[in-house]
């Protein structure tokens, strides 16, 4: 394919395999599988992963049966499916919508247009910073590197070794075995044959204050494999914040003394409003749900907030380089294939489109509720809104890609600041124009939040998309082209697996299931995220307890700096993962906590062998494996129980005997695990 017309030129391009069909639908089937994956997952822990590295292993797979296929092409592919499953990200604010009773289920259009609209203003707000922070920049950019060795070792081309097709070929089984065997364990549980989790909960003695407390287990996994990419130093960190949370402000807000000296000052607390006879878990999950979680958000969002803070500097100058370099563009400087994006004029043409259908889409929304009469005024709020913040988020969310990894990036704090700030300005405008606080105020700001949303999560991913392209030698623009694709794919698909999860299991807080027993999802960012907007809106907002967990991240980040300071470098404490592990529940930090441990231990094992480095790529492939095959399961899952009604389609065995089947399924779990982790090493050994 020619480059697009801009004043640009070129090498000629026309032998250049690259932006092909084959490419574009085989990356949009793998968009829509990492993308129903992923928002599984999400909605189930609060966690997403990053579906680069096993889309480009597939796809070398796969393409290889075409005559011709490049390293490019297979680029191409890997973009498309990577911001497919990117988008997914979105599930952290949109089923907020329901959860406060806005929608009954997910409007396919409205869900559509603020995935696609929010996703290419993603692309196209984060199209001005690729010269800057992925050319000129020294961000390491993690897991685009990674990426970008993936392709370079199992691409077609002069000079591929044979060692680099077994590496392929491996890599493909190990992403397939693992997802089997997730897929297979979820089955067997689905099936009553093991517990998935478990959980304890009792009463601290009289002399520490009588208060309640727990802990909780699940055997999944898709956190397994979660807790491998995160690594240890994530890992540990949130395990910092699950101590902090259940053997700290749990016991002490259920106490007795507590709850007296609330009462006594004229304070509320939910401890103080439990039955006197509730049990040890219902009195310890009320406080950790009401009150403890929002401690969690104040670290998070104060994580952020450091993290915006540290970015300031760096974002300045290359927002200043990057506009310099569209300049010297625009008067006629020559650039070379592997430079060109597109050009500034069409970036501009489809920002405006896209603002255009956004304030179409706010418009629309407000029609038929207490705010249409104000509409005008919300819509040029919302748009400018979006402006602003949308390309800030833009540009922070790509450097901090860069800096720490798509999957570290804090995307959910700059979710919550986004949600309290456009929840400010609602307030704003309700005293400006005299409109009552009602449900309809707080659905309008989840949706321009869910839109920023959707800028950064894309940029988040775009820009370290971008990076492993410039490492290939692929051509920005086309990849610029694929990563639109991969947003319309995304879009496409989410709705269709959010509305059949809310039918199937609903989420905590929302309408019911259809089925009555199913156990709700909790979606942890978007409970967070609604009860932002309803406690800001409504003024009843819990600011001392957000507050506390601002001064625990504070000290967080104080331990962080001294830790990296004293190891150079080598050890550090994510502030941002000690408020992720207060607020998550237990039995899924628990097991994040495990699988970064087992990742550690897998990769001390290989450390000192010819095949560290093959092996660490394998143990990647082996933990999104995981991730895919369970969480495919539980789409499976859900789409089964909306078609017979019946909230264990898979079931065996009857209820009961729990604590064989918990013994049962540990034991199962663990002799697993290891023999999938030797099976990975063993094939990494023979590459």
């Amino acid at each position: 394919m020619s480059a697009p017309s801009g004043g640009e030129t070129a090498r000629p391009s026309a032998k250049r395999v690259e932006f092909t069909l084959r490419a574009l639908i085989l990356g949009c089937l793998l968009a829509v599988i990492f993308t129903a994956a992923n928002t599984y997952l999400g909605l189930k822990v609060g966690l997403t992963f990053a579906s680069a590295i096993p889309a480009a292993v597939i796809s070398m797979s796969l393409l290889r049966a075409f005559k011709g296929s490049t390293i490019w092409e297979n680029m191409t592919v890997q973009t498309v499916a990577s911001v497919g499953g990117a988008m997914s990200s979105i599930i952290f604010v949109l089923p907020g919508l329901v959860m406060i009773g806005w929608w009954m289920n997910f409007h396919f259009w409205e869900s559509f247009a603020i995935c696609a609209l929010g996703g290419i203003l993603g692309v196209t707000f984060s199209i001005p910073l690729r010269r800057t922070l992925v050319v000129q920049s020294e961000l390491p950019y993690p897991e685009g590197v990674a990426a970008a060795e993936v392709l370079k070792v199992g691409s077609p081309g002069e000079g591929q070794t044979e060692e680099a097709v077994r590496e392929n070929k491996s890599g493909l089984w190990v992403v397939i075995g693992g997802a089997i065997a997730s897929a297979f364990f979820g089955y067997l549980a689905a099936a009553k044959v093991f517990a998935e989790q478990t959980a304890a909960f009792f009463r601290m003695p009289a002399a520490l204050g009588g208060g309640a407390t727990g802990f909780g287990f699940s055997m999944q996994f898709a956190l397994l494999g979660a807790g491998h990419l995160i690594g240890l130093a994530v890992g540990l960190t949130q395990l910092l914040g699950l101590a902090l949370a259940w053997l700290i402000f749990v016991p002490v807000l259920t106490s007795q003394g507590f709850v007296d000296w609330s009462a006594a000052h004229g304070l509320v607390s939910v401890a103080g409003t439990v039955p006197a006879d509730a049990s040890a878990q219902d009195l310890a999950m009320a406080v950790w749900s009401k009150e403890v979680r929002f401690i969690g958000a104040g670290v998070i969002g104060v994580a952020a907030i450091w993290t915006l803070a540290k970015l300031a500097g760096p974002l300045v100058t290359g927002l200043a380089s990057a506009f310099a370099a569209q300049d010297k563009r625009a008067h006629g400087e020559a650039l070379t294939l592997t430079e060109q994006d597109i050009p500034i004029k069409m970036v501009g043409l489809l920002s405006l489109v896209s603002l255009v259908g956004i304030a179409i889409l706010l418009a629309v929304f407000a029609q038929g509720t207490s705010l249409a009469g104000q509409s005008v005024l919300l819509v040029v709020g919302g748009l400018a809104y979006v402006i602003v913040v949308g390309f800030a988020v833009a540009a922070i969310c790509g450097y901090m890609a860069g800096l720490i990894g798509s999957s570290n990036s804090p995307v959910s704090g700059v979710g919550i600041l986004a949600i309290i700030a456009s929840s400010l300005l609602m307030l704003g405008v309700l005293a400006v124009a005299g409109v009552p606080a009602d449900p309809s105020v707080i659905a309008f700001a989840l949706v321009v939040t869910a839109v920023v949303f959707a800028v950064a999560v894309i940029s988040n991913d775009n820009l370290q998309d971008l990076k492993t392209g410039q490492l290939v030698e692929a051509t920005p623009w086309r990849q610029q082209a694929a990563l639109i694709v991969g947003v319309g794919a995304g879009a496409l698909v989410i709705p269709f697996v959010l509305d059949m999860m809310n039918q199937a299991f609903g989420f905590e807080g929302g309408p019911a299931a259809i089925v009555s027993g199913a156990e709700p999802l909790a979606a942890p960012q978007a409970t967070l995220i609604s009860a932002l907007a309803k406690g800001v809106i409504s003024g009843d907002l819990r600011w001392d307890l957000i507050g506390v967990g601002a001064l625990i991240g504070v000290v967080i980040i104080l331990i962080d700096i001294a830790v990296r300071k004293a190891s150079k470098g080598r050890f550090s404490v994510p502030p941002l993962a000690a408020g992720i592990g207060v607020y998550l529940p237990a039995y899924v930090t628990t097991m994040l906590v495990i699988g970064a441990v087992c990742g550690w231990l897998y990769e001390r094992a290989i450390a000192s062998t010819r095949f560290a480095d093959v092996g660490r790529r394998m143990g990647v492939l082996l933990a999104s494996g995981l991730i895919v095959g369970e969480s495919l399961f539980g789409v499976l899952t859900a789409a089964v129980i909306v078609a017979s009604r019946n909230e264990a389609p898979f079931a065996l065995i009857g209820e009961g005997g729990a604590w064989p089947a918990m013994w049962a399924g540990l034991i199962a779990f663990g002799a697993l695990t290891f023999v999938l982790y030797r099976w990975t090493m063993r094939r990494s050994a023979k590459v």
